[in-house]
């Protein structure tokens, strides 16, 4: 858990991310983190119950409905630790091959039982803090898909 060569691994080799948690609110960290690793080229799958659609992208209920071909790389935790469990055991059914949970989101018995299932588990860290402190590089252009298939390069403060 929280090995540096297997977040860097997963940072750099993921294509999807879905941010369980995903809030529609720009002051929310889970949106903003999410239009972060949108600018940084990863595909991302919001996830939250409340929602049909976040950032312009689709949003599920929760990790079970997004559809079985959208293969999820990692998967971004933004909600209490009380709520890791079941989200822990929807990763392992989906063989997703990391975990982020997010700073303060802490539950040592589901990063046990997702490790143990041979899943990375980064805990009570930050998915952006990481990607930054690593020196991961951005990709060339974002996986995501909007209604017109393509995705603004624009940031949410109007600059490229």
């Amino acid at each position: 858990m929280n090995e540096e060569t297997k977040i860097r691994q997963a940072l750099e080799s993921a294509e999807t991310i879905a941010v369980v948690g995903c809030s529609p609110n720009p002051a929310r960290p889970s949106n903003d983190i999410s239009q972060f690793l949108l600018e940084a080229g990863y595909r991302v799958v919001p996830v939250n119950p409340g929602h049909r659609q976040i950032l312009d992208q689709p949003c599920y209920p929760s990790l079970a409905e997004i559809p079985a071909d959208i293969r999820i790389d990692i998967v971004d935790v933004f909600r209490r630790s009380d709520a890791v469990a079941a989200i822990a055991e929807q990763a392992i059914a989906r063989r997703v091959p990391f975990v982020f949970l997010q700073l303060g989101v802490v539950d040592a018995g589901a990063a046990r039982r997702l490790e143990d299932e041979g899943i990375g588990v980064a805990m009570d860290r930050c998915i952006l803090i990481e990607h930054r402190r690593l020196g991961i590089a951005s990709r060339s252009k974002s996986r995501n898909e909007s209604p017109k298939n393509r995705v603004s390069s624009l940031s949410r403060h109007g600059t490229t």
